[in-house]
C-alpha cells in the first residue's frame, strides 16, 4: 500500500527516540542541572546528550501551533547572552513562578551560547507547561556553522558533539505559538503561502530549516513599513510585508495582534500598523558594544500587554574584553551584520 513504508519510519523513529530518552535520562537530575547552570557551569557532554534526547520526546508531542494562555513573559533574541538571560529572570521572575515564551534566537553571537541553551532545555523539561520555545533562524546548523554556535562547541568540549546534539534536537522545536487565542506568536513573520494558521500545523518542522518555503518564512521575514504586501527580503531568505498583510492574516485567523523578535530594535521593543504587530528584543548591548536597550513583553491574563523595558546585565562588562578577543579568534567579523 503506498504509504506504509513512510509510516512504519516515523513509528520506528518515534519508538527509537523514546527508548534512547529513556534511558539517557534514568539518571538526570534536572534540579540539580538548572542550579549548575544557573552558576553558570557547564554540564558533562554526556548529559547534554541526555537532556536533548529528552527535549526531543517532549516537543515531538507540540504542534507546529502551540495554545496557550496569559499571564506570560515573552521573551525575544537571546543570542548566548546568558548574564542578561539570568536579568530577565530577575526582573520578571524565575520559573516556575512566572510562565516564560521564548520566541528563538538563543545561540550565536554572545559569549555563552552553550549554557543559555543548556538552561533553557533544562527549564523546558523541567517546567513544560510553565516553559515554550520557539524555533528562530539562529536554531539551523547552517547558521550556527557561520555566527559562533559551532565554534563555541568545539572550543568548551574539544569536539562537535554537543553541537550535534543540540542541532538534532532544534528540529523539534515549535514554529509558532497563540496566546489566549489572540496573539500569535512567531519568530520572524509571515509567509504569502500561510493565510491560516491551519496550514502552518501541516508544515514538516522536524528538519533542518529550508533555504525556502513556509517554513524559512516564519522565521526569516520581517515587518516593513514602506510597503503594503509581501516583497522579497534583503536578507536572503522570507519576505518583508506590509500593513495590508497584517490586517488580513489577522481578520482571516480571529485574531488581534502579531508578536515575533527577529530585529533588532534600539528601546529594545517596536510596535507597528496601530497596535497590530509588536516586535521584542531582549538581547541589550547587542553582542557587547551596539548600546541598545531590550525588553520582554507581558501579557496578563486579560491579554493587556506591557513592555518591561531593561539594559545590560553588569556583569557584562567583565567580558567585554574577552568577548572582542574571542571574535578576533574565531575570525568574525568586528561589524555586526544585522540582516542575521
Amino acid at each position: 500500500m503506498p504509504g506504509l513504508p513512510g509510516r512504519f519510519d516515523f513509528v520506528r523513529l518515534v519508538f527509537t527516540l523514546l527508548q534512547e530518552a529513556y534511558h539517557l535520562t534514568a539518571s538526570i537530575d534536572l534540579d540539580e542541572c538548572i542550579e549548575r547552570l544557573y552558576r553558570k557551569e557547564l554540564l558533562a557532554d554526556t548529559v547534554i546528550e541526555a537532556i536533548c534526547a529528552k527535549a526531543k520526546e517532549l516537543l515531538m508531542k507540540e504542534s507546529n501551533v502551540v495554545h496557550i494562555r496569559a499571564p506570560v513573559t515573552v521573551v525575544g533574541d537571546i543570542h548566548g547572552q546568558f548574564f542578561d538571560m539570568i536579568e530577565i529572570f530577575k526582573i520578571g521572575g524565575f520559573c516556575p513562578n512566572t510562565n516564560y515564551l521564548f520566541l528563538g534566537d538563543y545561540v550565536d553571537r554572545g559569549l555563552f551560547s552553550v549554557e543559555t541553551i543548556s538552561l533553557l532545555v533544562c527549564l523546558k523539561l523541567r517546567y513544560p507547561q510553565r516553559v515554550h520555545l520557539i524555533r528562530g533562524n539562529h536554531e539551523s546548523r547552517g547558521v550556527t556553522q557561520s555566527y559562533g554556535f559551532y565554534t563555541e562547541c568545539a572550543r568548551k568540549y574539544g569536539n562537535a558533539n554537543v553541537w550535534h546534539y543540540f542541532t538534532d534536537m532544534f528540529d523539534f522545536l515549535t514554529l509558532s505559538v497563540v496566546i489566549n487565542d489572540q496573539i500569535f506568536c512567531v519568530h520572524g513573520g509571515l509567509s504569502p503561502s500561510i493565510h491560516s494558521i491551519d496550514q502552518i500545523k501541516i508544515i514538516d518542522r522536524f528538519r533542518e530549516i529550508p533555504h525556502e518555503g513556509p517554513m524559512a518564512d516564519l522565521v526569516w521575514s520581517d515587518p516593513d513599513t514602506e510597503r503594503d504586501e509581501f516583497s522579497l527580503s534583503p536578507r536572503g531568505a522570507g519576505y518583508t510585508f506590509g500593513a495590508q498583510v497584517v490586517r488580513k492574516f489577522l481578520e482571516v485567523n480571529s485574531m488581534s495582534h502579531i508578536l515575533r523578535a527577529h530585529q533588532l530594535c534600539q528601546e529594545g521593543y517596536q510596535v507597528l500598523y496601530d497596535d497590530r504587530l509588536s516586535t521584542v528584543w531582549s538581547a541589550p548591548n547587542y553582542c557587547y558594544r551596539c548600546g541598545n536597550l531590550a525588553s520582554v513583553l507581558e501579557v496578563s491574563d486579560t491579554g493587556e500587554r506591557y513592555f518591561n523595558i531593561f539594559d545590560a546585565a553588569p556583569e557584562n562588562e567583565i567580558h567585554r574584553g574577552e568577548q572582542q578577543a574571542q571574535q578576533n579568534k574565531d575570525g568574525q567579523s568586528p561589524v555586526i551584520d544585522y540582516f542575521l
